[in-house]
């Protein structure tokens, strides 16, 4: 009994840690193609055809190939948080809003992206409103809409 308490436990463990993650996927990629690897040398780049992975169901680009192996070492280093979607949103809102690729943050070594456009910065009024109380919100909120 204990035996098939384990192998069950084991199965059911595996089965939540290889969910896919709702990734904002607009342009067909995570992150609109731009290389999730380049933000933490501060240089948002678009990736190119040749370098992609797919990580929980989302596929990424990458600028080169040295990125391409360091995703692949270490993804969830590298994966935007709330799936890619603005984070500013999912904390304020709870909703999932596109993003401007080149506006983020990298903070606790996570990657947060943002909406920017129209005379609207997310960023700004994420780090203007407290960002730790609004990750925190965030976190809370993402449990919920990641499984709808």
């Amino acid at each position: 009994m204990k035996t098939l308490l384990t192998l069950a436990f084991l199965v059911f463990g595996y089965g939540i840690s290889a969910q896919n993650i709702d990734f904002n996927t607009k342009k067909g990629f995570v992150v609109e193609g731009f290389d999730v690897v380049s933000y933490f040398n501060n240089t948002p780049e678009k990736g190119k055809d040749k370098f992609v992975s797919t990580y929980k169901g989302g596929t990424f680009k990458f600028a080169s190939q040295s990125h391409l192996e360091a995703f692949n070492k270490n993804p969830e280093m590298y994966i935007p948080q709330y799936g890619g979607y603005c984070a500013y949103a999912i904390a304020a809102k709870g909703e999932k809003v596109s993003i401007d690729p080149e506006t983020y943050e990298i903070r606790d070594g996570k990657l947060y992206l943002f909406y920017n456009s129209w005379g609207i910065n997310t960023l700004k009024s994420w780090l203007d409103e407290s960002p730790e109380a609004l990750k925190l919100k965030a976190d809370k909120n993402w449990k919920h809409i990641d499984k709808h």
